[in-house]
């Protein structure tokens, strides 16, 4: 049985009939993206329940093997070999907490998956395998990972679904070029990619969070 993630949910509004997944990045919690709900200015009449899951606490291997917050292992920076283990019990959790939130009465077309960094990595990894449509995914400061296994396994229902990608030029976590790559990965598979490029390190930056309420907007 899949362990449900502890999470962190504010509703805009009464009976939501829309959820936003949103996974944070290495080392945070639930908490680092609660700020950016008001924000992000959503119209009243989206009723929109976000879900900051907390990620298990796990030694990461990139920072001496020290106990953080982690959707996965970090063995080393810049790519190579992955935690594809990690990746895939992360994968199980934010599917759990989709079929909560169709227990809720929240229809799988109304579901975004949102991360960051890692938490864009597993909402990448997971959106695109998952079985129903989504109403999109949205990629911040983040990769493709287990890239080579995506074409085997993802999913037909969401080839195609909205997918917004944002990446810091300046950024010194995972460089740009690295996004840009899974960029084109994606597009090879025949994803539709909306990019977005910002003057900003590993962060995100007021410009991003309105292009954000935007493609929101659009796709709920």
């Amino acid at each position: 049985m899949t362990q449900q993630a502890q999470a962190l949910e504010i509703e805009t509004a009464p009976a939501p009939d829309a959820a936003v997944l949103w996974l944070h990045g290495l080392g945070a919690d639930g908490h680092d993206f609660e700020p950016v709900v008001p924000q992000l200015r959503l119209p009243p009449q989206l009723r929109v329940r976000f879900v900051f899951p907390h990620a298990p606490v796990r030694p990461v291997t990139l920072n001496m093997g020290m106990r953080m917050r982690a959707w996965y292992d970090i063995l080393q920076l810049g790519g190579g070999r992955e935690d594809e283990a990690g990746i895939r019990e992360s994968q199980a959790l934010l599917e759990a907490l989709i079929a909560r939130e169709r227990r809720r009465g929240v229809a799988a077309q109304r579901i975004v998956l949102a991360g960051f960094s890692q938490g864009g990595a597993v909402a990448l990894h997971t959106g695109l395998r998952h079985a129903e449509r989504l109403a999109g995914i949205l990629a911040l400061s983040t990769y493709l990972p287990l890239a080579g296994s995506l074409a085997p396994e993802h999913s037909a229902a969401n080839l195609g679904v909205p997918l917004f990608m944002a990446h810091g030029r300046f950024d010194d976590i995972i460089p740009i070029e690295r996004a840009r790559q899974s960029r084109v990965a994606l597009e090879g598979l025949g994803c539709k990619v909306e990019w977005r490029e910002y003057a900003m390190p590993h962060a995100v930056c007021g410009e991003e969070i309105a292009d954000i309420a935007a493609w929101l907007r659009a796709v709920l």
